[in-house]
């Protein structure tokens, strides 16, 4: 049978190689992008509560009214917006569904997409199979990977229906300040160009920085697709559970893609999240957790040869290994996982053109003993090591 395949080669399979490497070798794998820890063990006892209470069935389609009633009251507290809990905000099967969902529900054939690369490597085959066709504007190292808004104002054109903002960004770490808010919107000043903002990292911030929503800037709240997980906040990036926010006008078209992808989220689960989100020490505590995190990570590097720039958020840490070797970025990935055993992302593959800055992104959310003996590994194969 002669298959004609919609589904673009953007290299996306590197996760699931490098995860797959990282076990045949046995190697530490700080490549893929989840916890090897668990979740609070409350919140377990709320989901196998829920179960036994017969919370089995069917959520409705727009989520668990208690859920989206305190993700409301959750944005009012921590960035002064409202959402109304029943026509603006939706539970979803993950935050990659809500991405998903928000461009199925604005692009059409021949519109415009801009993406800021690097990339989560969901993006291009939400916008390409849809119909649409996505605008790069490439981010680089050697600017810290900061956006310079007079270059994206060049890629508007009268096609361009959609941007993408990732804050805080995967893979860089890199985060939005107020400024650059104030500057996005008068981009899109008197255009009908939406944004969709991918806020995962909401809460895994470092350094004392704010996290700044597109909600927090009444313009572009207007004309914005928030989208959310639970996953990354609470370790449990294995439930798939996120959340859309929009105003009613966006809610409403989202939610005709919503009701034929998933239709639901898992339901006892929705009741957990609702009452764990109750106490808001659960999610304010996350960033000091994290930051402890990278800053273990990033002392287990001392005397090390690798460059970097400590990320401002995210649970990633990109390393710069252009004093160490010439390398290509995804040999050398590989190299590492069978070598020395310590597995990584290569991050040309979050660029279209595969663009080789010589750096790895190293995922530290793993528990100390792992990201001291990761360290240690890479510390020594640096000192070691000629190009």
């Amino acid at each position: 049978m002669l298959i004609r395949s919609k589904q673009p080669d953007t290299g996306t399979t590197i996760f699931s190689v490098m995860s797959k490497l990282a076990m045949d070798y046995k190697a530490l794998n700080l490549s893929q992008g989840f916890p090897n820890f668990d979740c609070s063990p409350t919140l377990t006892s709320l989901v196998d509560y829920y179960m036994k209470k017969g919370m089995n069935q069917y959520a409705p389609m727009a989520g668990v009214p208690a859920l989206r009633e305190i993700i409301a009251e959750k944005q009012a507290a921590l960035y002064g917006v409202n959402y109304h809990p029943d026509t603006e905000v939706t539970v979803v099967s993950g935050a990659t569904e809500a991405l998903y969902a928000a461009l199925t529900a604005i692009v059409h054939q021949g519109d415009e997409v801009i993406v800021f690369e690097p990339n989560y490597d969901s993006y291009l085959p939400a916008i390409t199979l849809n119909g649409g066709v996505p605008v790069y504007v490439t981010l680089s190292p050697a600017n810290e990977y900061k956006i310079d808004w007079e270059v994206v104002k060049t890629t508007i054109t009268s096609k361009t229906r959609a941007m993408i903002i990732n804050t805080p960004h995967n893979p860089t770490g890199v985060v939005l300040n107020e400024e650059d808010l104030n500057q996005l919107a008068s981009l899109v000043r008197d255009t009908d160009i939406l944004l969709i903002s991918d806020e995962v990292y909401e809460h895994i911030l470092f350094d004392g920085l704010a996290h700044w929503s597109l909600c927090r800037h009444p313009e572009l709240k207007e004309r914005t697709f928030i989208c959310g997980s639970f996953g990354k906040t609470f370790h449990v990036t294995g439930w798939k559970v996120g959340y859309c926010l929009a105003p009613e006008v966006l809610s409403t078209e989202f939610r005709k893609v919503h009701q034929w992808l998933t239709f639901s989220t898992v339901t006892p689960i929705q009741y957990a999240l609702a009452d764990f989100l109750k106490e808001p020490n659960n999610y304010l505590s996350i960033p000091a957790f994290y930051e402890a995190k990278r800053d273990t990570f990033l002392a287990s590097l001392a005397g090390s040869r690798f460059r970097y720039v400590p990320a401002q958020g995210s649970f990633f840490q990109c390393l710069d290994y252009s004093a160490i070797s010439e390398e290509n970025d995804f040999e050398l990935a590989v190299r590492l996982t069978k070598e020395i055993g310590v597995a990584s992302i290569p991050i040309s593959v979050f660029y279209h053109q595969k663009n080789d800055f010589k750096r790895l992104r190293f995922c530290f959310a793993k528990d100390d003993e792992t990201l001291q003996e990761a360290g240690r590994r890479l510390v020594e194969w640096s000192n070691l090591s000629v190009s």
